[in-house]
């Protein structure tokens, strides 16, 4: 089989698994099971005539020509972002697809009512929206706007911060209800494994704080705080909108990283997405107040 009868897709196969050093990354990546990945590897070889991986008991290792492999597919991937970036950018008009990636608490509290407010306004935009954690790649189109939390957002790509934000020790009503009664009293600390343990400030003001959990994921911090497991220290914006917790008094306001919306540069004027860039931007400013603390429950 001659080389100009290779299916390229197969190439995207084997530089995920390069990637990813092995099938199961692979397959986790591309959204397959591991026979699929297999498979189509196993075309390229058969088109290229050569082994691209060596299979040991350990996994997929590659091969001299595997590397190549990966790095013209890599070559081809680049290439085809700068093309979509380019057609994308000859679009004149305020419709056509829009794709957002945001944290998914951000989307919950406070972006969903403002993402509602410009699909109104702009209906021939098709938005989908990730609410993906992961910082997701702009240059190869995974998203085309990010609304991030960050302060250092990618220097490759442009647009505005937002919002300056301040975080906050919050408990729920049961744990302030007892250190109310009892200032003296341990308070458990939840700790988030990205975070360092509660800083001088917390133990300044409350001496028994004791770690009584470790947690890595937001939505079960605050799953956790809600059900009286302990207090921890999260942005305001999350906090003082949360009608089951409120702040642990005697503490100050802390310093969180800033939101902003970003875009790849060859895309910023885009008309669709210069005007959601705007459109956004603006909304989240007027709750600036709501960032810093200052929509707070009355307990500093």
């Amino acid at each position: 089989m001659a080389i100009k009868d290779m299916d390229w897709g197969d190439l995207r196969y084997v530089l995920e698994t390069v990637r990813h050093s092995g099938l199961s990354g692979a397959a986790r990546a591309l959204g397959v099971n591991h026979a699929t990945v297999a498979r189509r590897i196993a075309a390229a070889e058969a088109t290229l005539g050569v082994s691209l991986f060596d299979r040991r008991p350990t996994g997929y290792v590659p091969t001299e020509a595997g590397l190549d492999a990966a790095r013209t597919a890599e070559a081809f991937e680049a290439h085809g972002a700068t093309l979509s970036r380019a057609i994308a950018a000859r679009d004149a008009s305020v419709s056509g697809p829009l794709t957002v990636t945001a944290p998914a608490l951000m989307i919950q509290t406070v972006l969903a009512p403002i993402l509602g407010a410009f699909v109104a306004q702009y209906p021939e935009v098709e938005l989908t929206v990730l609410g993906a954690n992961a910082p997701l790649n702009l240059a190869h189109r995974e998203a085309d706007v990010a609304i991030r939390i960050s302060d250092t957002p990618d220097p490759d790509l442009v647009g505005r911060r937002v919002a300056a934000q301040s975080s906050a020790v919050y408990a729920s009503h049961s744990v302030l209800e007892a250190l109310a009664a009892d200032p003296e009293k341990e308070l458990g600390w939840l700790r988030f494994l990205h975070w360092e343990p509660p800083n001088k400030a917390v133990r300044a003001a409350y001496p028994n704080t004791r770690v009584v959990m470790n947690l890595d994921d937001m939505v079960a911090m605050i799953g956790a705080v809600r059900a009286g497991l302990g207090a921890t220290r999260m942005a305001c914006f999350l906090g003082d909108t949360d009608p089951l917790l409120g702040r642990v008094p005697g503490l100050p306001l802390f310093p969180y990283p800033s939101v902003w919306v970003l875009t790849h540069a060859d895309l910023k004027n885009v008309p669709r997405i210069a005007t959601f860039t705007r459109f956004v931007s603006d909304a989240l400013r007027r709750q600036r107040g709501a960032f810093v603390g200052e929509a707070s429950q009355g307990q500093e």
